[in-house]
């Protein structure tokens, strides 16, 4: 009988995504904290639980240092709408299961008792409290080096305040160098939000980014060979190495290509176009919507033009200007020419451009100011009357400028604009506010 790992990612040779956990543990081993990005489908949560569940990645890379570290994974997608109380309650729980699963009993043990203390009083303040006891305990006590990894940050970015970067720093100050967070998102934190939220961490972390290539040569090498292994099929050496050349060997994209292709009971001959055929699948296509969806105006806009878009570059899906994704660029030519109308979906609370869902690319106030701007369409919204609508607390608004409002403004254009220094959407009211004109 075959007994399952607990975490998939234990399997994994350890070289996989040797170049970008490298850099990963230099920012972490001088006491920086760091943000992982990639595209969607690229594997970052993949990258990121290498850390802790597999240990012959953490030994090639720490060597004899690897019993001192300890990585805490967190999904954030599983606390995205929760209060700040919830989401300290979140890491103590996460940090005792993190123990837990390395067999480390009398840390867990410790940690526990710090989280069934505070569970009793379900209360920020004793939550925040304990988590430095906790921190407290395992940096200066028992010396190790901790190091949260923050998944999937991207789906909390809606809530977030500077709180939650505060009892970041918090921590940071009280453990020094042993404590490191790691964020795994799809963009830059500095282009998500505005730095009055993060700036409390920020000397941590701003700057420090580990961008993940499309094409990892070891991990992909290891899913195909499990994909040939659960299905008892495998396809010649030839159409494999179409498939990572059609798909720039894109994690996701070149999975999804090569399960399609070996659940085919004919698999493509050398004289029928594999493009064509792997286009035809529903989940093919789905993964490369998913990278379009993904995509602001802009950058779509760019990737149209043929233009070096420097996110684009730095995250892998062109180069000088041009897709490496030769499939991408097939289903982009099969797509109609649309234009999609910006609109607010009141019941589930989000802002979507035609069938792309914006809110996750928005910060907290870009969101409630394009928010207000639709619930006002087509009229000239005062700056005053944008400032009390956007921030809500009395004493910030007394402190927000025209320059403020303005950056803000510019923000927004570049994430819903296709041209954000011509803008069609969000018009310039001189002397007396902005207006939606869609």
């Amino acid at each position: 009988m075959i007994i399952e790992p607990s975490h998939f990612e234990s399997l994994y040779p350890k070289e996989t995504r040797k170049a970008e956990i490298a850099k990963i543990i230099e920012f972490v081993s001088s006491g920086k904290s760091c943000q992982v990005i990639g595209l969607p489908g690229t594997g970052k949560s993949n990258a990121l639980r290498l850390l802790p569940y597999n240990r012959t990645v953490r030994e090639l890379h720490l060597g004899k240092r690897e019993s001192s570290y300890h990585f805490v994974y967190m999904d954030f997608s599983e606390v995205a709408k929760r209060s700040l109380s919830d989401i300290l309650k979140f890491i103590l729980i996460s940090i005792a299961s993190s123990f837990g699963e390395r067999r480390l009993k009398e840390e867990e043990s410790v940690v526990n008792k710090f989280l069934s203390d505070a569970l009793k009083f379900s209360d920020e303040m004793v939550f925040s409290q304990n988590l430095k006891k906790a921190i407290d305990y395992l940096a200066n006590e028992c010396e190790l080096n901790i190091v949260f990894l923050l998944d999937r940050f991207e789906e909390y970015v809606q809530n977030i305040d500077s709180s939650f970067f505060l009892n970041l720093k918090i921590l940071r100050n009280r453990a020094k160098y042993r404590f490191t967070a790691v964020f795994g998102i799809t963009r830059p934190i500095e282009e998500v939000l505005e730095s009055s939220i993060y700036a409390e961490f920020s000397e941590f972390l701003i700057g420090n980014i580990v961008y993940l290539s499309l094409y990892d040569k070891v991990g992909l090498e290891f899913r195909f060979k499990h994909l040939e292994e659960i299905s008892g099929k495998s396809a010649d050496e030839r159409i494999k190495s179409e498939i990572i050349k059609l798909t720039g060997g894109h994690g996701k994209l070149a999975r999804i290509c090569y399960e399609a292709t070996l659940a085919n009971s004919q698999q493509p001959t050398a004289n029928s176009r594999l493009s064509e055929v792997l286009l035809l699948k529903p989940q093919v296509r789905s993964a490369l919507s998913e990278i379009w969806n993904f995509l602001t105006p802009e950058e779509k806009k760019d990737i149209k033009a043929n233009n070096k878009n420097e996110f684009l570059e730095k995250a892998g899906l062109t180069r000088d200007g041009k897709l490496v994704i030769p499939l991408f660029d097939t289903y982009l030519k099969t797509l109609t020419p649309t234009s999609p109308r910006l609109s607010y979906d009141q019941e589930r609370n989000e802002i979507l451009k035609g069938d792309q869902n914006l809110t996750e690319i928005l910060s907290p106030q870009e969101f409630r100011l394009l928010r207000f701007l639709l619930q006002n369409q087509g009229r000239v919204c005062e700056k005053d009357e944008i400032i009390s609508n956007v921030w809500k607390d009395t004493k910030t608004q007394e402190g927000v400028t025209d320059q403020a409002l303005d950056q803000i403004i510019y923000r927004l254009r570049k994430k819903i604009e296709d041209d954000p220094n011509n803008p069609n959407s969000i018009q310039t009211i001189k002397g007396r506010g902005y207006k939606l004109t869609e």
